[in-house]
């Protein structure tokens, strides 16, 4: 298996993990890939990267199941509006690929807040850094890791 910089950077931290692969084209979302896991799809989360109306840029992880609240994100963010950035934008920024998208060992650090469901569980899942790899770790330790907050995010 190849390392990817999310890997490497767990392992530098000797923090603890288990990676699962699939075959990525054959599921469309995160809730497939939280079915073809056998796992709830509260314990799988997305990485999503934002843009604010000042140009700075964010990071929220949220439940697969769930939708970002921009008006949520900009709050806890302390910026008027924030907004999603373009597709074609992720890899120059972060390094990642759509769908491969991990919270942890972007290009660059950008401030990271989980959904604030994440401390309910001691295991979830994230991408691993590539399209069809996810990664189980300890939502503290990765938090920790990130420098992240936590906090309500999604609509509803």
């Amino acid at each position: 298996m190849d390392k990817t910089n999310a890997l490497r950077l767990l392992d530098l931290n000797k923090i603890e993990y288990r990676t699962v692969t699939y075959d990525a084209d054959l599921l469309e979302s995160g809730e497939d890939i939280a079915k073809e896991l056998k796992e709830e799809k509260e314990r799988v989360y997305k990485t999503l990267v934002t843009v604010s109306k000042s140009a700075e840029h964010y990071v929220f992880v949220i439940p697969v199941g769930e939708t970002l609240d921009l008006k949520k994100a900009a709050r806890v963010t302390g910026e008027k509006e924030i907004e999603m950035i373009k597709q074609k934008e992720l890899l120059p920024l972060t390094g990642y690929v759509h769908g491969g998208c991990s919270p942890i060992g972007m290009k660059k650090s950008f401030k990271t807040y989980f959904d604030e469901t994440v401390i309910l569980f001691d295991r979830i899942y994230v991408s691993a850094g590539k399209r069809g790899m996810q990664m189980e770790v300890d939502p503290e330790k990765l938090i920790e890791l990130s420098g992240a907050e936590t906090a309500d995010l999604v609509k509803g």
